[in-house]
C-alpha cells in the first residue's frame, strides 16, 4: 500500500500551511496557609494560518488531525459517515 497523507486544512480559507506563535506568561496563585504568592512559568502554543491569520488552539489541531484519522480509516471499511 502506497502512502497516503491528508493535510489540515484551515476551515476559513482551505490553507494547508500554519506558523507556530508562542505566548508567555507568569500564573500567580495565592497559598491558602499563607500570605505568599506562588507563580509558574507558562508557555502557550497557538498555531495561525498563514493566509488568512486564523488562529487555532493546540486542542483545535489535535482535534482536526483525529477527525482526519477517522474519516480516512471509516473511508478504508466503507463505513460513511
Amino acid at each position: 500500500m502506497d502512502d497516503i497523507k491528508d493535510y489540515l486544512l484551515c476551515d476559513k480559507c482551505k490553507n494547508k500551511n500554519f506558523i507556530r506563535i508562542y505566548n508567555f506568561a507568569v500564573q500567580y496563585k495565592k497559598v491558602n496557609f499563607s500570605d505568599d504568592v506562588i507563580y509558574d512559568d507558562v508557555a502557550e502554543e497557538l498555531y495561525q494560518c498563514t493566509h488568512c491569520q486564523k488562529i487555532f488552539t493546540e486542542q483545535q489541531i489535535k482535534a482536526g488531525l483525529k477527525r482526519l484519522a477517522e474519516e480516512r480509516l471509516n473511508s478504508f471499511s466503507g463505513r460513511e459517515q
